[in-house]
């Protein structure tokens, strides 16, 4: 199969194309490599996936794909977004670059890919709000740009589905940690300030919130099941996550377990938009996609730690 990832670069896009092209797959990947933390690490990504033989595309969504983009794929992921919930990015970045680049993609693949068994859209447990415990039937109640503008995302890619124009369906991923996680998330920052001998900043409560921290192994699962199943996947949503919780406070001493050495903890003011509490309700994709997410957290981030200390650490 020809298979498009957009967000290639990124930390899951990385991993899935990796997967897919170990899979026998044609794989293409498109990245703007945007400078919304260290460039130089999505350029690390980028060189271990090229070795897999994918090629990737330096190009931005908003751009004319019509003349950066190959065509005729019969997969399409759509993983590129504007992540995180900083209170430094806009809500104009965040439109731009979650729904309009949504939108032009959409277009792009509905013209020239008219052969396209399913176009897949990453979303993300911040749909849900304060609270991500329900399935995906539920109300939602974002509360955040990204939440927001994910969601709208989401909805623009099931409206194809709706008015038959295209295969689509949505993925919502729940706390996903691993190798190449990004910078500015939980576990990579804590990594860095223990091994460096810093100060790790920690949003004051945040150690109690509750999480289905979900290992990125075992999300590229969930997400490469779908090929195939293009008629059962259609206009639906599947969270994809671990179902088993576990405190940030939890998480943070198996860090230390794991490095052998305590963090530095600074409490800083509370995060405003951050989830209280995540519980992937994976009913439904263990039915329709088979999906058994495996990875044991300690092992899982014994994975980030020896993947931080072979890159980083000298």
């Amino acid at each position: 199969m020809k298979i498009l990832i957009t967000g290639v670069a990124g930390f899951i896009g990385s991993h899935l194309a990796e997967h897919l092209a170990s899979e026998g797959h044609e794989v293409v990947g498109v990245d703007n490599f945007n400078d919304y933390y260290d460039v130089s690490l999505k350029r690390l990504n980028a060189s271990q996936v090229r070795e897999k033989g994918v090629t990737i595309i330096e190009a931005n969504l908003n751009d004319d794909l019509e003349a950066v983009l190959p065509s005729g794929f019969d997969y399409v992921y759509h993983l590129a977004a504007q992540p995180g919930i900083a209170a430094h990015i806009s809500l104009e970045e965040y439109v731009n670059n979650n729904i309009f680049a949504t939108q032009k993609l959409l277009a792009w693949t509905l013209k020239y890919n008219p052969e396209v068994k399913l176009f897949v859209n990453i979303a993300t447990s911040s749909i849900y709000g304060l609270e991500a415990t329900l399935p995906e039937t539920a109300e939602v109640k974002p509360i955040s740009f990204y939440g927001s503008t994910k969601l709208a995302a989401e909805q623009l890619v099931l409206g194809l589905a709706r008015t038959k124009q295209m295969n689509t369906c949505s993925i919502r991923c729940f706390s996903v940690y691993g190798p190449r996680e990004r910078p500015e998330k939980l576990y990579t920052k804590l990594i860095k300030a223990i091994f460096e001998g810093t100060r790790f900043p920690l949003h004051q409560g945040s150690e109690k919130h509750s999480r289905s921290f979900t290992y990125v192994g075992d999300i590229v699962k969930g997400l490469a099941a779908v090929i195939g199943k293009e008629t059962i996947c259609n206009g639906e949503i599947f969270n994809i996550g671990s179902d088993q919780e576990f405190t940030t406070g939890e998480g943070i001493a198996l860090i230390e377990k794991i490095i052998g050495k305590k963090a530095m903890i600074q409490h800083t003011a509370p995060r405003p938009g951050d989830q209280l509490r995540t519980t992937a309700i994976i009913d439904k994709a263990r039915k329709l996609l088979n999906y058994d997410p495996t990875t044991e957290f300690e092992e899982g981030l014994k994975q980030q730690v020896a993947w931080y200390r072979a890159n980083f650490v000298k």
